[in-house]
């Protein structure tokens, strides 16, 4: 078995407990399904700049577009929707 690093784990971990805690905060004040919705859009997007940025993946057209509609809809959701408790 190869031995890796801790560090690399530890800041997943870390991570990970402090997105459960803002969404903790984020959830006193907009309903359930509207924040894990932006929760997991962001997720999706920061996730596909650290892929682009760190590790040089490309995205092709149809991935653009469809990080593009994720990014319309918590757009709609926060501009239009009386629901996010703003």
């Amino acid at each position: 078995m190869c031995a890796t690093e801790p560090w690399p784990s530890l800041a997943v971990l870390l991570f990970y407990a402090l997105s459960f805690f803002f969404l903790a905060q984020v959830l006193r004040v907009i309903p359930l399904g509207v924040a894990y919705a932006i929760w997991s859009g962001i997720g999706i997007i920061l996730t596909a700049l650290v892929g682009l940025f760190v590790f040089r993946q490309t995205l092709d057209a149809g991935a653009m577009a469809g990080i593009g509609l994720i990014v319309a809809g918590v757009v709609v959701m926060n501009v239009f929707s009386r629901s996010t408790g703003h």
